[in-house]
Order: C-alpha cells, then structure tokens, then sequence
C-alpha cells in the first residue's frame, strides 16, 4: 500500500523498515495490550533517523508535530484515557508524519481516534467494559496519512 501510493520516493525504504516492527506492536498490542518500547524505538529509529538525512529542512516541525502530540496524549494518560505506550507510540508516528507536513500529522492523529472510536461505542453498549488496544488504530492512523499525503 506504502509503495504503490507514495511510488519511486527516496522516503519508501525507510517507511518499509519502519513496517515491520509496526505490524508485531499492532500484533502484540492485540493481543497482549502492551507497545514493547524496544519496538517503539526500532519504528523510531529505522524511519525518523533516515527521514532525517533525507528532509533535515523537516526536522523542525517534525520535533515539534512530536513533542506536540506527546503533550497531548500525556494529558490523556494522565487522566486515564489511555497508557504510556499508547502516547510514546503517538509522538514516535508524529515524528515520522511531521516530515509529511502538519495535514499528514493531523491526518493520522485524528484517523485513529475515528477508527476506535466506533469500536469503543459498540463495547460500551454491548455493556463490555474493557481496555480497548489503541496501537493498532495509530498504526493505521499514520498509513492513512502517509498514503493520503
């Protein structure tokens, strides 16, 4: 999906890295409810340090789109909405987004509450009353992003 909609870019091969890791947090945050930060990191690392030499004009925003959406979802952890790793993994995306422009970072932080947001209403009046998994919703918050951008 990657590759097909952002094409010949020289920022494919580092959006492709950063995949794999992501896939197992969606599949470990499914099934566990945990975003290991050893894999936040590893999306961190094979996509922000590349996207960086590639657009180090971006660097800037990218930080800020970052440290941004760390702020805000810290409110949210603070006041039980959501878990830690739920707001490392947001800021980690952000950062990749924010060398999309702040449409791709808005794009992707909004997608994923739009995703879980109609699952969580469905639990809530199914009357389950459980920890919804919040990773993979990011996860495809920011592929909407970057293939919409």
């Amino acid at each position: 999906m990657l590759a097909i909609a952002i094409g010949p870019s020289p920022m494919l091969p580092p959006y492709l890295l950063a995949a794999v890791p992501a896939v197992l947090l969606a599949v470990i945050d499914l099934r566990c409810r945990r975003l290991p930060d050893r894999l936040v990191g590893a999306v961190a690392v094979l996509a922000g340090a590349p996207l960086a030499v590639l657009r180090p004009e971006r660097i800037g925003p990218a930080v800020l789109a970052a440290g941004t959406v760390l702020l805000a979802y810290a409110i949210l952890v603070l006041l039980g909405g959501l878990g830690l790793g739920d707001a490392k993994l947001a800021a980690v995306l952000a950062l990749i987004l924010g060398f999309a422009g702040w449409p791709a970072v808005l794009t992707g932080v909004l997608a994923a509450h739009l995703i879980n947001g109609p699952i969580a209403l469905f639990l809530l009046v199914r009357g389950r009353r459980r920890a919804l998994p919040f990773g993979p919703a990011l996860l495809v918050g920011a592929l909407l992003a970057l293939t919409t951008a």
